[in-house]
């Protein structure tokens, strides 16, 4: 595999020489080459960017330093060109194990406001360009992003690996789950046990143990992965980002207007959240969205209160509902809830009838028994 790196940073890529990835080099596994893109711009200057066209803060990377360099490069049907990006798709063991069947990729690591968007146009008629994003967050330019991509994907090249059981054996591997704790010598340190069972000698117990120490830190870190759910279209239900507050606050604005007109109230306190309070119960609260061409249609929260999973905030945009997307976010809530959770609440206006119907299919009753928001009612569900 050959991966080449057009950067304004060249010295970032020295730690490509160290450790395993300097190995799999020098063994002929990988080859690594890195390209200064300022040396195909030719003013004075050696610019690479400049104001963007609509105004606006920051700089955009120009686009004809990137066209010189995919020239010289040969960019051609049989390169990968990836460009790193925070609006790009996510990151994942998945992808890094794609990417690993390439015979060639060129890594694009942008700078200040992002890359001309005609560069990415351009290289997507002569190669294949995936834009990939490390996480939902911004770093100040795609070279660490394309070190880390670098480190996951070579790290599955076969021969790259000294035992090549530990791939199977790590987080996000074949099954998809955590990777178990780890121990080693001594058997006792400060107060800490090594398990016993790892101790035994008995390698199906240790297997046993592995597994279900796998599975329950999943449970509890990332039930997303042990219940991963998408629409029958495919659509994905994923985890609400800080950036999503924005569309949130909107969809909440107008799901709360029509309960408001249901039960005759405007004492309903989703309708008068402003945007900050928005962000502030996304940080305590377990929050999946649904997108449709972009937009941000529904959304469903849930956190813990005592024993019970709390439920809260089942949203579908007024021009969809009716199309089962509340009904698939309410039974996606439900799978995620962590092992602990013994039932589940959730509560809605007491003239919701709608609301109450689906929520009475999906095997919730109402509790008058229990204390609930002024013109409200409780429901609950034991989990099976």
């Amino acid at each position: 595999m050959r991966l080449d790196y057009l950067t304004i940073f060249p010295d970032f890529f020295a730690p490509l020489d160290l450790s395993l990835p300097g190995k799999a080099a020098d063994k002929g596994l990988v080859e690594f080459h890195v390209h200064d893109l300022r040396g195909h711009s030719h003013d004075k200057h050696h610019r690479v960017d400049d104001t963007p066209y609509g105004g606006g803060a920051g700089m955009v990377m120009k686009p004809e330093p990137w066209g010189e360099a995919f020239d010289a490069l040969g960019v051609d049907a049989g390169t990968t060109v990836v460009f790193t990006t925070p609006s790009g798709e996510p990151f994942d063991q998945r992808l890094a194990a794609d990417l690993a069947t390439r015979g060639r990729i060129v890594f694009a690591c942008g700078r200040y406001e992002g890359i001309d968007q005609r560069v990415i146009d351009h290289a997507g008629e002569r190669a294949e360009v995936r834009e990939i994003s490390l996480g939902d967050y911004v770093l100040n330019g795609g070279e660490v992003a394309a070190l880390a991509i670098t480190e996951a994907v070579v790290r599955l090249l076969p021969g790259f690996m000294g035992n090549a059981a530990s791939l199977v054996e790590e987080s996000h591997a074949e099954g998809g789950l955590l990777e178990y704790p780890v121990y080693t010598k001594p058997p006792q340190w400060r107060g800490h046990d090594v398990p016993a069972v790892l101790r035994s000698g008995d390698h199906g117990k240790v297997a046993a143990w592995r597994h279900e120490q796998a599975v329950r830190r999943t449970a509890e870190r990332r039930p997303d992965l042990l219940h991963p759910s998408q629409l029958d279209d495919g659509t994905p239900i994923v985890r609400a980002t800080p950036g999503d507050a924005g569309e949130l606050l909107t969809l909440q604005r107008a799901c709360w207007v029509q309960e408001a007109l249901a039960n005759d109230s405007l004492d309903i306190p989703a309708l008068h959240e402003s945007y900050d309070d928005v962000r502030a119960w996304l940080d305590v609260w377990d929050t999946w969205v649904i997108r449709r061409a972009g937009r941000l249609v529904a959304a469903v929260r849930g956190r813990m209160e005592g024993e019970a999973w709390d439920i809260g905030r089942i949203m579908v945009a007024p021009d969809l509902q009716g199309a089962g997307l509340g009904r698939a976010l309410l039974e996606h809530v439900q799978r995620v809830a962590p092992t602990e959770a013994a039932s589940y609440v959730l509560f809605t206006g007491e003239a919701s009838a709608r609301n109450q119907r689906m929520y009475r299919k999906a095997g919730f009753r109402i509790r008058p028994d229990l204390p609930a928001p002024p013109g409200a009612v409780v429901l609950t569900k034991p989990r099976r």
